[in-house]
């Protein structure tokens, strides 16, 4: 049988790419993605799963420890309400 344009077409109709689903770490806010951890500080569903400092040399080690600190202080700076605090 020919297989003609009109039907490779069809069949390829549904071959088209998807975009990639993110979301952010409830932690650092880093961009993973669904149902994964986040590689950024081993976090999965707000448990610490991989310690993501074993592996670094200790420069890398303090750096990391320094910007996951500095991320931490800014999310704790922004945990309050402003509507109640406007009022």
């Amino acid at each position: 049988m020919r297989h003609t344009k009109s039907h490779r077409n069809m069949r390829r109709a549904h071959h088209a790419l998807k975009a990639v689903e993110t979301s952010a770490c409830s932690k650092c806010h880093a961009v993973v993605v669904p149902h994964m951890l986040c590689m950024n500080c081993g976090t999965y569903q707000g448990r610490q799963v991989v310690d993501v400092l074993r592996k670094l040399t200790k420069k890398e080690r303090k750096e990391k420890e320094r910007t996951l600190r500095e991320q931490e202080e800014a999310k704790g700076e922004h945990d309050h309400d402003h509507a109640t605090a406007s009022k």
